[in-house]
């Protein structure tokens, strides 16, 4: 069990879905049971807290996605990469989280204002190379993020293509594991990015995650040690991950899901770059 794994989450206070700026929003709006969605965030934030520590920072009122904190920013050491949302209903995030590292002592670096970048919803380390970085693009995060983050962090960032506006963030469909192993559904990516994929991580480490699986937003994933947290998983899912050493702890999410969002989202790892 990684006892120093530290996770920032944010009470569901005032989550709702007010608006659409993803599939999976639209026909949700105003459907939201908020007793529902803070009884499954606390059953999440229980579970976690088993294998991590729980960081919190207080909702913004009028942030109705600001629980989804992997989009805050991206960490790296002590060195925090805020984020700069592409649509205007969450910029108001960005001051809050930003706030909240400065006051923890992290050294905060802004990308170049032009640049769009959701944070560790578009950027995950690899398990295996704590200085290999994929980054998503094509929906939220500007392709040319990928370049700077490799300058300005000093790593290797491989872009990757997200081609299905539906898994518009890469963690919505792409979870490096332990050891190098690896959680995605393919076809949420463009051919070029699933070249890059499969020449960096061998066929006998990845786990495919079939549509209906990625659907259930089983991709979108927290893995602490050998322990996979997610909203919900198939029997064969849940062999594949078990033939690879993991074991898979089930939470529902569905309230979440309806913005677009499960487990991975909710959640921000402040322990990073972490080869496991």
């Amino acid at each position: 069990m990684p006892q120093d794994a530290s996770l920032l989450m944010c009470p569901p206070a005032h989550f709702a879905v007010d608006y659409v700026i993803n599939p999976w929003m639209e026909g949700n709006l105003h459907h939201v049971d908020a007793q529902r969605a803070q009884a499954q965030w606390d059953a999440l934030a229980t579970v976690l807290s088993v294998h991590a520590r729980i960081e919190r920072i207080e909702p913004g009122a009028g942030l109705p996605d600001m629980p989804f904190t992997a989009n805050a920013g991206l960490v790296f050491g002590q060195d925090y990469v805020p984020s700069r949302f592409r649509h205007p209903q969450r910029r108001g995030e960005e001051a809050l989280f930003a706030g909240w590292f400065e006051r923890h002592g992290y050294r905060v670096r802004p990308l170049p204002e032009a640049l769009a970048f959701e944070g560790a919803g578009d950027a995950l380390f690899d398990r295996g190379q704590a200085r290999l970085l994929w980054v998503g693009h094509g929906h939220r995060s500007d392709a040319d993020v990928a370049a700077e983050l490799a300058r300005m962090l000093d790593l290797e960032a491989v872009p990757l293509r997200l081609a299905d506006p539906r898994f518009y963030h890469l963690d919505t469909c792409f979870c490096p594991l332990r050891g190098g192993w690896l959680l995605y559904y393919p076809a949420a990516f463009d051919a070029e990015s699933r070249a890059a994929i499969e020449a960096r991580v061998s066929p006998q480490r990845r786990i495919v995650v079939a549509e209906p699986d990625a659907l259930a937003f089983a991709c979108n994933a927290i893995n602490l040690d050998d322990t996979v947290v997610l909203n919900r998983a198939s029997g064969t899912l849940k062999a594949g991950l078990a033939a690879a050493g993991f074991r898979t702890l089930e939470t529902p999410l569905d309230e979440f899901i309806k913005a677009g969002g499960s487990a991975k989202c909710l959640t921000l790892r402040l322990d990073e770059p972490r080869a496991d």
